[in-house]
């Protein structure tokens, strides 16, 4: 990969919206970069709640069935 201290130059065909993403692909913290965007979003925040609650549930209905409590 390229050097994360440069930037790339600017182009015709330079996208301004996708500059912070090849950055986060150049650093190896897409992940990071994908949570923030999502917790960003009011949407992708509450799928985010809904997806922990739904587990949590699940985990919390796989404990008192098999008896575990």
């Amino acid at each position: 990969m390229s050097d994360p201290d440069k930037t790339p130059l600017g182009g015709k065909h330079d996208w301004e919206g996708f500059r912070e993403v090849d950055r986060a692909i150049a650093e190896n913290r897409h992940f990071k970069y994908s949570i923030q965007k999502a917790w960003a979003d009011p949407w992708e925040r509450k799928a985010l709640y809904l997806t922990a609650f739904v587990i949590a549930c699940f985990v919390i209905f796989v404990i008192i069935y098999d008896g575990l409590i």
